[in-house]
């Protein structure tokens, strides 16, 4: 893709903990094949709490890089809450996401631009996706209950490989901070009127690190979240179709008649 071909700038959000062995190739990898599609981009990572050498790498090259900006957490605070500070410190036209592990491919994202044309957002999804049989066990089951609860369609719901309109990111505020929050995004996403497709994508094998997805402690964390935030937004959709309906009512209600009279 040539350079003068890119119109829109564009924020790469990059999640990571305890990343120190893939964590340089994978950001170096993002700078300098964005370098080469456009020139207004940002690569942000949140530095998640790590307790490895992920914050002081990351620092060595952000120092040498203009473009590359570090939120350093002073403590882990969870998935949902890297990718939300990055969304809030970003400020381009286009959001884009992929974990820091190295195991997505940065150039598969040239494939998705031209797609923004017809739709406000490209989801990737996974093409022989390089897990524990466990892991895509507990993700079909994660996908059929987001399914089933708030009526999220898409192949691979949790994929961190993603493009969106940035304008969304600044007009609704996220509220999960966990496993949830590729959910909440396109729950929100789709009620607000937005469009999307999808792309596959290549998986590729961890270069180390350790993926914590399958921690007892962030599936708990997930459920909660999905219950307690069904309750919520649910009973929110509630209220406004109550709300639209009175107006509407209103709004249909006979006039009462004026007269008028005219002085003498």
């Amino acid at each position: 893709m040539k350079e003068q071909n890119v119109h829109r700038s564009l924020s790469a959000i990059l999640p990571a903990h305890n990343e120190e062995a893939a964590i340089a190739d994978t950001v170096n990898s993002v700078l300098q094949t964005l370098a080469s599609w456009m020139s207004d981009f940002e690569v942000i990572v949140v530095n998640d709490g790590s307790h490895d050498r992920t914050g002081a790498i990351l620092d060595e090259i952000a120092a040498t890089n203009p473009h590359l900006r570090i939120i350093h957490h002073a403590t882990n605070q969870g998935y949902g809450a890297a990718l939300v500070s990055g969304f809030e410190a970003s400020c381009k036209d286009l959001v884009f996401f992929m974990d820091a592990d190295g195991q997505f491919d940065i150039r598969d994202l040239e494939r998705f631009f031209p797609l923004l044309e017809q739709y406000d957002a490209v989801l990737g999804y996974r093409i022989k996706r390089q897990d524990t049989w466990m892991r895509k066990l507990n993700a079909l089951g994660w996908k059929l209950l987001v399914r089933l609860v708030f009526d999220v369609r898409v192949r691979d719901v949790d994929c961190a490989f993603k493009l969106y309109n940035g304008q969304f990111f600044r007009e609704h505020r996220l509220e999960t901070r966990g496993a949830m929050i590729n959910t909440e995004i396109l729950y929100k996403f789709a009620r607000a009127g937005y469009t999307y497709t999808q792309l596959g994508v290549h998986h590729l094998p961890r270069k180390g690190g350790k993926a914590t997805g399958a921690k007892p402690i962030v599936i708990l964390r997930a459920f909660r979240e999905l219950f307690t935030f069904a309750w919520k937004w649910h009973r929110e959709e509630k209220q406004a179709r109550r709300a639209a309906k009175e107006i509407k009512q209103e709004q249909n209600l006979p006039r009462p008649a004026v007269s008028i009279h005219e002085s003498e």
